[in-house]
């Protein structure tokens, strides 16, 4: 039978605030899901704390709403004991840069086949306004009444330091152009991250029309496998981009632990896999 956007829609329905950006990024999920053929029986996601933690009770997904900037190392062991999922992980600013941002760079060392979006409203919404890492430089919060006084974050040149495989920007508000960044990073063979901005409508650091006046899309011809290109655009703050900056193959975490895999039992076991059975025997 074939699907519709209906089967990816969980019976629980959202309660974010009205036009919040989250909206868009659901509906974008389940249409790039739906264009994909994706069975829902088949995906797994995984969310952290905050607005954007509740988005996995809204897919009609397995899902799991974790702790706070767990989302990643929770969603890999997913991937990594059954490869055959499609696996999202999902996080905030707050979630994924602040306590989480560790996990990236060994998440993506093992290059693990998961897709991690990472929604930024540049403040801590759902507990009411705190300052986030992204929060710009003298803007006044809940905890910084007198203006923040550290550095923003600045995610993309992250990533891109890490040597995540795949690497993207997009525009929460705009549903089109993210549902196929977001079917180009489930069709990526490794791990992807697209980094989404996301308006908040309550502490709008972001606003609709705000980001549609500063963002524009990479350049057609943008090589998505120059690092140092896509580096030079990703500090761009006039404008700033949107796209897939980064985007290479390379051996996924399953690859390399069949690889292992295969030789352990060669030396050990004639070739043939370990049962359980034998496992658990050979502590006897």
């Amino acid at each position: 039978m074939k699907k519709t956007l209906q089967d990816y829609k969980s019976i629980i329905e959202p309660v974010w605030c009205p036009g919040c950006g989250d909206y868009g990024i659901l509906v974008s999920i389940q249409r790039a899901l739906l264009n994909l053929d994706i069975d829902p029986e088949n995906i797994v996601s995984v969310s952290g704390i905050g607005c954007s933690g509740r988005l996995s009770h809204f897919l009609n997904t397995y899902s799991l709403h974790g702790t706070h900037g767990r989302a990643v190392p929770t969603a890999l062991g997913v991937k990594a004991a059954h490869p055959e999922l499609t696996v999202f992980a999902v996080g905030g600013d707050g979630d994924g840069l602040g306590i989480g941002g560790g996990h990236i760079a060994h998440a993506s060392r093992k290059n693990v086949d998961m897709n991690y979006l990472l929604i930024d409203n540049q403040i801590y919404g759902l507990t009411k306004g705190q300052t986030s890492p992204t929060s710009p430089l003298g803007v006044k919060t809940k905890t910084s009444p007198h203006g923040v006084f550290e550095d923003t974050l600045d995610a993309i040149p992250i990533f891109l330091s890490y040597d995540v495989s795949f690497v993207a920007r997009a525009n929460g508000v705009d549903p089109k152009s993210l549902t196929q960044i977001l079917m180009e990073a489930i069709s990526h063979k490794g791990m992807s991250i697209v980094y989404i901005l996301s308006p908040c409508r309550t502490f709008p650091l972001l606003d609709a029309k705000g980001l549609k006046a500063i963002l524009q899309p990479l350049p057609e011809d943008h090589p998505t496998d120059n690092k140092m290109v896509a580096l030079e655009r990703a500090y761009s703050d006039q404008p700033i981009y949107t796209g897939i900056f980064y985007q290479v193959q390379k051996p996924t975490l399953e690859d390399r632990l069949q690889n292992v895999i295969t030789k352990v039992c060669d030396n050990t076991n004639g070739g043939d896999k370990y049962s359980l059975d034998k496992v658990l025997k050979s502590f006897a």
